[in-house]
C-alpha cells in the first residue's frame, strides 16, 4: 500500500471520527509519498502516518491518536488554509498571484502541492489548490522562452570546448544542456518539475519521456564532443517537434545555425519570437524585456524559503 493510501486510511478510520467542526483534511508538502514516488526505501525515515487538518480561523483543535497506525509513527498537523499557505509560499489566499509571485514560487513546492491528496474539505482547501495547479499562460510562455535562452548560448560550446581537447568540459556542458532540455519538456507538458532526487523519475512519465530518455543518454554516454554533439542535435529536434505538437504556436520550422559562423551546427527554430508574439500581460511583457533569459530561478533555488519571497520579489520590481 502506497504512502498516500495508507495516511488517506489514517484519516478515514482514526482522524475523522475524533474532528467534531469543519474541516478539510490532506496530505501536502514534504515528502515522497507525496509526490507518489515512495517505495520500500522510503520508509526508513519521516514516513508517518499522517495528515494536515486546516481548521477555520478562531478555532483551537487538539486531536489524540494512537502513537502506530499501520506499523508506522503518527502525525497530525492542524493549521488554518491562509496560514498554511502564507508559511509554505509566502502569500495570502485571499489575494491575487502576480506574475512575480508565480516566478518566486519553488517550482518543487509547486509540485508538492499539486501533488498529494485532499481527503475531505469544508473549507476550499481543493479551490486554493486548483490556483496553483499550473502556471498561467503568459508566465508558462515566459518560462519557455527563459528555457530557450538558457540552451541557445550553449549549443555550440560542447563542440567548442572539445575542439580545443577538453573532454570533460564539453561533457560538463553537455550535461547542464540535457538538464535544461528535460526542464523544457516539463515546461511544454505543463507538469511541475519535482526536486532532484526524483527529477528523473518524473521525467520518465512524461509523454515524451520514453521517446526523450535514449536520446538524452546517449549525450551522457558519449565519448567524443562529435558523438556528444551528435546525439544532442537529435535531442534539439526532439524537442523542438514536441513544441510544434502542443500547439502553442503555429509550427515552426527548424534549421541548422552555427553561432559566429564556427563550425558547429546546431538545430534550432524561431522558439522566442513565436512564443513572445502570445504573451498579453503587461507585466510579464515587462518582466520578458528585463529578464530576456529568465535567471530568476537561478536565484530561486538558493533564496527558496518562503521569507526570501520579498528578497526575489525586489529584484523582479526593480525598474
Amino acid at each position: 500500500m502506497s504512502g498516500l493510501e495508507i495516511c488517506e486510511r489514517f484519516y478515514s478510520e482514526v482522524v475523522r471520527p475524533l474532528v467534531g467542526v469543519p474541516h478539510s483534511a490532506a496530505l501536502l508538502g514534504r515528502g515522497s509519498e507525496v509526490l507518489g514516488f515512495d517505495d520500500e526505501m522510503s520508509t526508513d525515515h519521516n514516513c508517518e502516518a499522517r495528515v494536515l487538518l486546516f481548521v477555520e480561523d478562531g478555532v483551537e483543535l487538539r486531536v489524540e491518536v494512537p502513537e502506530t497506525f499501520a506499523g508506522r509513527p503518527t502525525w497530525v498537523e492542524v493549521h488554518t488554509v491562509r496560514e498554511y499557505f502564507r508559511q509554505q509560499f509566502g502569500f495570502d489566499v485571499d489575494g491575487e498571484l502576480t506574475p512575480g509571485d508565480w516566478l518566486t514560487f519553488p517550482e518543487s513546492i509547486l509540485r508538492q502541492h499539486a501533488a498529494g491528496g485532499v481527503f475531505h474539505d469544508d473549507l476550499g482547501l481543493e479551490a486554493v489548490r486548483d490556483r496553483l495547479a499550473y502556471y498561467p499562460d503568459d508566465v508558462w510562455r515566459y518560462l519557455m522562452i527563459a528555457g530557450w535562452w538558457r540552451v541557445h548560448p550553449e549549443m555550440n560550446l560542447v563542440g567548442r570546448s572539445g575542439y580545443v581537447g577538453d573532454e570533460l568540459g564539453s561533457a560538463l556542458i553537455g550535461a547542464r544542456l540535457v538538464e535544461d532540455l528535460m526542464r523544457l519538456c516539463f515546461l511544454m507538458e505543463r507538469t511541475y518539475a519535482p526536486y532532484s532526487k526524483w527529477f528523473g523519475t518524473a521525467f520518465g512519465r512524461l509523454s515524451c519521456g520514453p521517446a526523450m530518455a535514449p536520446l538524452l543518454r546517449a549525450v551522457g554516454r558519449a565519448e567524443t564532443w562529435q558523438q556528444r554533439d551528435e546525439a544532442l542535435q537529435a535531442a534539439y529536434r526532439a524537442a523542438g517537434e514536441l513544441h510544434n505538437r502542443i500547439g502553442i504556436s503555429e509550427p515552426l520550422k527548424f534549421g541548422m545555425e552555427r553561432l559566429f559562423g564556427r563550425p558547429f551546427d546546431t538545430v534550432w527554430g524561431d522558439y522566442i519570437g513565436a512564443l513572445a508574439a502570445g504573451i498579453k500581460d503587461p507585466e510579464v511583457l515587462r518582466l520578458l524585456d528585463r529578464w530576456p533569459v529568465g535567471g530568476i530561478d537561478r536565484v530561486r533555488d538558493l533564496l527558496w524559503k518562503a521569507n526570501d519571497r520579498r528578497q526575489l520579489l525586489g529584484l523582479l520590481d526593480s525598474r
